[in-house]
């Protein structure tokens, strides 16, 4: 019976009762998981799935995923003691363990978010969705043109680590965000809006969630004003600052803070002394 779950099957339907109806294996299909009216001895298509008493249960609503298939999943539902609930077609939400989960949760899927699996079992042989890995999205990737250079692109993170976030485009390019090319960290599945700063020999993409020098530099100035003022005026830092310091702070480069604190010293909107800035008062 195990070897069902998770799998598509024809099966006859041997009698109805109250509930719904009986198929082969003494499988249930519930009459709220079929819109057709059945009779005995039809054969009937069917996802098998289990209910929480780990019985078998049959739907006539057929996934999009099943085994060895992949596809986009969307999150309904996040749990942190057992992981997200994903959607896959049927009225049967499926778990993504947190043990397919990245170790911190602040980069955890949400509500709304996409991921691309397939299903399984675990060791007790209950379903689970299982995000794709890099090597299944190595044989879906496209080749990146060269045009494509500070172009507009939108993707999909599919992996995330200390070093930076990958994602797949919707043209199907694979996209790398170093920790340096973005002010937050994307979520697992988060949906991002980048722009490509270099189309490589091997068809991928290096991506930047930060905007262009110009535009950026206005935010990066409003997050010192920002500062100046929740620290009444004055901030340890300066254009001599350590470079890991001004990260760790403003989540930006050393270049930008210095470009942003030359925007604002040109305006007459701040001062630097003894390493430290300080707002003017006009």
């Amino acid at each position: 019976m195990n070897n069902l779950i998770g799998t598509i099957q024809t099966l006859e339907i041997i009698r109805e009762i109250d509930t719904g109806y009986v198929l082969e294996n003494d499988i249930l299909l519930h009459h709220n998981e079929t819109e057709a009216q059945l009779e005995p001895e039809q054969s009937v298509e069917v996802f098998i799935y289990q209910n929480k008493k780990d019985q078998a249960i049959a739907t006539t609503q057929l996934p999009n995923i099943h085994m060895d298939t992949y596809g986009w999943a969307q999150v309904v539902e996040v749990l942190p003691h057992l992981g997200v609930f994903v959607n896959i077609g049927t009225g049967k939400e499926i778990l993504v363990s947190k043990d397919d989960l990245p170790l911190f949760e602040d980069v955890w899927p949400e509500t709304g978010d996409e991921l691309y699996v397939t299903l399984g079992k675990d060791r007790k042989g209950r379903l689970l969705a299982i995000p794709a890995t890099e090597g299944v999205f190595e044989t879906i990737f496209e080749y990146a043109p060269e045009d494509l250079l500070n172009q507009q692109v939108t993707g999909r993170i599919y992996r995330t680590d200390r070093e930076g976030a990958t994602c797949i485009t919707e043209e199907g390019y694979r996209g790398f965000i170093h920790h340096t090319e973005r002010k937050e960290e994307p979520r697992l599945g988060q949906q991002v809006n980048g722009r490509a700063i270099e189309v490589k020999h091997d068809g991928t993409l290096n991506v930047s969630l930060r905007p262009l020098k110009q535009h950026g530099m206005l935010e990066d100035a409003d997050a010192i004003l920002e500062s100046l003022e929740e620290n009444d005026g004055v901030i340890p830092f300066s254009d001599k600052s350590d470079p890991d310091d001004i990260r760790d702070t403003f989540n930006i480069s050393k270049a930008a803070f210095k470009r942003a604190l030359g925007k604002l010293m040109k305006e007459k909107k701040i001062e630097q002394r003894d390493g430290k800035t300080y707002s003017i008062n006009k």
